[in-house]
């Protein structure tokens, strides 16, 4: 009824702000102060109350295994409230204008919670990020009036909460709001659409007074972050094994007149239809409600995080750094004066699109031509009296350096598909001219290939019907230990290879530009899929696990964990410690629930039967191609 009642609402809103509109009047002002009257939760509200909320079996297991201590780890602790939430928390809010320079119009609002950043609205007719762009707490929102009323487009946003107590969101969701002004009251209509957790878009409304003296008081966090949860281990993770959360039902104690039922919530639980059930005059499994689908095409989404397009395209990150998508294969470039570095180097099929994607980005970022700053004898850098701006700046600028350093974080086919090509077509010597007499060998002048020595061995070794890597594809500059500097700073920076021991395989890492602040991940993280975990070749769940600790190790967040670090991905978008922790999170939550019922003596076949990952399928999941679900849980169960 509250679904019916908020778009009926919508509905008329949206007639009479046409006829208004048609008479020539103007939008509304809707910037101000603004007084929430009845917050949704002016203390703590209740554990595990999910009345109301169109719950999935996901969405259930999500909300009953996540505790509210979880927001005691470090990457948690400055998280602000999501943005379905933020409407319904206390404090207020204030609108405030963004107005062009010079013509003065209004080309976007930002709006001002208590426990959040600002969330600014578009209106200026700009479209969307693309799907591997990185996520955000506020997320990217955009806003056209229709009539009085303005409508806002929200997407890329991260993962949260959909009310506080334990109902989640996930990072596929998609919200639209409709936003109104009647003289002193401002009135709210916000449809979440997540159906990895909801059977079906969430919509409520909200109304808010004007008030010149209210609005939020805003909130910092200036605390340091420490593991307020596991002692001495920063990196314990809260979490309810399914079927253990003691505090479901509990708050029942003192609302005896709530049946327990429905608080479980679900989607045939909000309608009036489901009045039979409680009568026992129907049964839940054959009641059938006017349920809303959902406009959200997750696996679409998903997908389009990593393209499988055969194309490449280009995301500035930070610093020197930059992120190629070649067609769903992630590469981390460094581009700078001292030349090209890269991180992976795509499928094999690809080589010529990245290598050309890499000449332009040299030229552009590098060796464009630029506008004359300099005049006379006096120019810094003159080497006699000239004009050497003239014709080495603004006609012709010495030719971008080509590539130096390939680093390669696993043997995998699509991080060592281009070794050879686009090494080749480095200009960098290695070596002394006649190998030093012939005491060295010659090494020639292609820029250097650099990874652990298990990417070389297994490299080097035939495996099945693949025959052994050529020579020219092979690292020629490999590490044992723990970590490895490469012996320059490279573009103005240090470049740090990490081992990750027993994690996708045994001869993985990742690389941190500790200028740049950007890491490199690898397969260790994956904003697509689960991580792929080779038994055969001595990866491990636990080792993964490991690699992503320490990525939060050594990353950190800008301001209230967003930003900062840059992680890029082995495939999907662009991260940051947020998405890194969430990922971290959900695995150490798999592990366990996997290796409570290996404690049992549950078969693999039992624990699959019991569905230990079904909260995180919908996001992560597969049930074909090279790694599937079953899969994942058979690579869990065994390296435990």
């Amino acid at each position: 009824m509250r679904t019916a009642v908020a778009l009926v609402t919508v509905a008329l809103a949206t007639v009479v702000s046409l006829r208004v509109t048609a008479q020539g009047a103007r939008p509304p002002d809707i910037a101000g102060e603004w007084r929430l009257d009845s917050a949704e939760d002016p203390g703590q509200p209740p554990l595990a109350d999910y009345l109301g909320l169109a719950l999935n079996e996901a969405g259930r297991m999500r909300a009953d295994t996540t505790p509210e201590s979880i927001w005691g780890t470090p990457e948690y602790q400055c998280r602000p409230h999501s943005a379905p939430h933020q409407w319904r928390g206390v404090g207020g809010t204030r609108i405030l204008k963004d107005l062009d320079p010079i013509s003065r119009e209004i080309i976007g609002y930002r709006l001002q919670f208590m426990r959040s950043l600002d969330r600014p609205i578009f209106v200026d007719g700009r479209p969307h990020p693309p799907a591997w762009a990185p996520h955000s707490w506020s997320g990217f929102s955009t806003g056209e009036w229709i009539g009085q009323t303005l409508k806002v487009t929200t997407t890329h946003l991260k993962d949260g909460f959909l009310k506080r107590g334990g109902p989640q969101t996930s990072d596929m969701l998609t919200m639209t709001e409709f936003i109104s002004r009647h003289d002193d009251i401002l009135s709210i209509v916000q449809v979440v659409d997540d159906p990895i957790y909801l059977d079906e878009p969430y919509v409520l409304s909200i109304t808010y007074t004007y008030d010149p003296t209210a609005g939020p008081v805003t909130e910092n966090c200036t605390g340091s972050s420490f593991a307020e949860n596991g002692g001495r281990d920063r990196h314990w993770v809260p979490h309810f094994l399914p079927g253990q959360n003691s505090g479901i039902g509990e708050f029942l104690k003192t609302q005896t007149w709530i049946p327990f039922e429905p608080v479980r919530g679900g989607v045939k639980t909000i309608y009036p239809e489901y009045r039979g059930v409680m009568g026992k005059s129907a049964a839940l499994d054959t009641l059938i409600v006017p349920a809303s689908k959902s406009a959200n095409d997750v696996p679409k989404r998903i997908a389009a995080q990593s393209p499988r397009d055969g194309q490449v395209h280009v995301m500035p990150v930070q610093g020197n750094i930059y992120m190629l998508v070649a067609d769903g294969t992630n590469i981390t470039a460094s581009v700078g004066r001292d030349g090209i570095a890269i991180v992976n180097t795509g499928p094999a099929q690809m080589t010529d699109k990245v290598l050309a994607a890499l000449d332009e980005l040299a030229r552009t970022a590098v060796s464009a031509p630029a506008t004359n700053t300099c005049f006379g004898a006096n120019c810094p850098g003159m080497p006699s009296w000239s004009s050497p701006y003239f014709n080495t700046v603004v006609a012709s600028p010495r030719p971008a350096r080509p590539m130096r350093y390939i680093i390669n974080t696993s043997a995998a086919p699509e991080h060592v598909g281009g070794n050879e090509k686009l090494a080749a077509s480095g200009r960098v010597r290695r070596g002394g001219v006649g190998g030093f007499g012939g005491a060295v060998r010659e090494l020639g002048e292609t820029a250097t290939i650099v990874s652990h020595e298990g990417v070389l061995s297994a490299m080097s070794t035939a495996s099945g019907k693949a025959p052994a890597a050529p020579e020219g594809a092979l690292p020629a500059d490999t590490f044992f230990d723990d970590f490895h500097k490469l012996s320059e700073y490279v573009n103005g920076e240090p470049v740090i290879l990490y081992q990750a021991k027993a994690a996708n395989t045994d001869g993985d890492s990742f690389v941190f530009f500790r200028h740049s602040e950007v890491i490199a991940a690898g397969n260790l993280f994956s904003t697509i899929s689960y991580p792929l975990i080779d038994t055969d070749k001595g990866g491990t769940i636990q080792g993964v696990i490991d690699g992503l600790n320490h990525i939060l190790d050594l990353s950190v967040a800008e301001y209230r964990s967003q930003g900062g670090t840059w992680i890029v991905p082995g495939r999907g978008r662009l991260s940051d410690t947020a998405d890194v922790a969430s990922y971290r999170n959900m695995l150490v939550m798999i592990r366990d629930r996997i290796r409570d019922l290996k404690k049992q003596g549950k078969t693999l076949e039992q624990v699959k039967a019991s569905r230990p990952t079904l909260d995180f399928d919908g996001r992560y999941g597969s049930t074909t191609g090279s790694w599937t679900t079953s899969m994942f849980i058979d690579a869990v169960y065994k390296t435990l």
